[in-house]
């Protein structure tokens, strides 16, 4: 099935939305690689394949909804305490959720081609708003791609365990696999 013309609605109902860390520092063989699924969000696209550019999507993510899906590497395998703090620690000192409790995304460029696109736009977390280039491809009804976002740009410090030797990547990856759901 092709991507016809037309607005599209996003969420979690159609795809996932996921974040990827890794670790760093001298103490990162006793860390975890995470895979963090964000539970709760919402989005709107405007496709239009025989002209991209023409094309626009807004994401609208709940930064209270960040839940560890897995965790890879350690020395141990990540428990459900483990991952009850890693979420604590998310909302309460990387993305303060009580005083950021919403990131944004808002295309301002789209380009490529349908099996091919770069959409280009602007990503507001933490009250901060900054440049993100996202690729994807569009096949079969569905929309995948990935961004890389460097958490310190944004003003965040990435989390650190025992006085630093063990460390959160500043370098986070974000993942989407959606189908698209054509607007009633």
């Amino acid at each position: 099935m092709g991507i016809t013309a037309g607005s599209y609605t996003l969420g979690p109902e159609s795809g996932r939305l996921l974040v990827h860390t890794t670790r760093a520092g001298f103490g990162a063989k006793a860390g975890h690689d995470l895979t963090i699924a964000v539970t709760r969000w919402r989005g709107d696209a405007t496709i239009d394949p025989a002209d991209p550019a023409g094309s626009s999507v807004t994401v609208e993510a709940d930064t209270g909804s960040f839940e560890v899906q897995k965790g890879t590497g350690g020395v141990k395998p990540l428990t459900a305490a483990d991952r009850e703090e890693i979420e604590k620690i998310i909302r309460e000192k990387i993305l303060h959720s009580g005083r950021h409790p919403v990131i944004t995304f808002r295309s301002s460029r789209v380009g490529g081609t349908a099996e091919s696109f770069q959409v280009e736009g602007d990503l507001t977390m933490v009250g901060a708003t900054l440049p993100v280039a996202i690729q994807g491809t569009l096949a079969g009804g569905r929309a995948n791609g990935s961004a890389v976002i460097v958490q310190s740009r944004w003003g965040i410090r990435p989390y650190s365990a025992f006085f630093g030797a063990l460390k959160v990547g500043d370098e986070v990856e974000i993942r989407f696999d959606l189908g698209l759901v054509p607007k009633q």
